[in-house]
């Protein structure tokens, strides 16, 4: 059984050896982006990450610019341990709706291929209904094939690619 949570004050550790065994991939839902300075591991980066990922789903923080409003959450499982990261965009501007989508996702190397991304992607979609968004918007890259029989597993219906990325649209209504 996995659940979704916030990010949680006391994880330090968690997080930082979950962020290291992603090493340089990619960390989709963390709120990692590629080509942005090196991630600080320190306990000091850990609780700037904290404030800035509460601060990224607060509705009274303007978020940046080419930003929208979003929850990241941590993916853990029945032991409580971190196993991945899930963000949930609340609306989609120009870019996210091309490429990126209202929900990315990503599992730690070690807890692949047991289950956490069908069941974060879940409930994920629940999340998004929660929020009121009818259908979410999930994309992945053509060649990542776990990713996209995760999303055909949990009611993506293939609409399009674009720029190399598949997309997919779930109904939060009947997920």
């Amino acid at each position: 059984m996995y659940k979704l949570t916030a990010p949680i004050n006391s994880g330090y550790h968690m997080w930082k050896a979950t962020l290291e065994e992603f090493g340089d991939g990619p960390i989709d839902g963390s709120g990692y982006f590629e080509n942005h300075p090196p991630i600080d591991l320190s306990q000091d980066g850990f609780l700037h990450y904290l404030n800035d990922r509460a601060a990224a789903a607060d509705p009274a923080v303007p978020p940046p610019e080419n930003f929208v409003h979003c929850t990241y959450y941590w993916i853990l499982n029945d032991d409580d341990v971190l196993v991945g990261f899930l963000a949930l965009r609340h609306t989609l501007n120009q870019h996210l709706l091309e490429v990126g989508g209202h929900i990315g996702y990503s599992v730690r190397p070690s807890a692949r291929q047991k289950g956490a991304a069908t069941a974060a992607l879940k409930l994920g979609v629940q999340e998004a209904r929660a929020m009121g968004i009818d259908k979410v918007l999930v994309c992945v890259k053509e060649d990542n094939v776990a990713s996209r029989t995760v999303i055909e597993r949990c009611g993506g219906i293939f609409e399009s690619t674009i720029r190399g990325l598949r997309r997919y649209w779930i109904n939060t209504i009947h997920a």
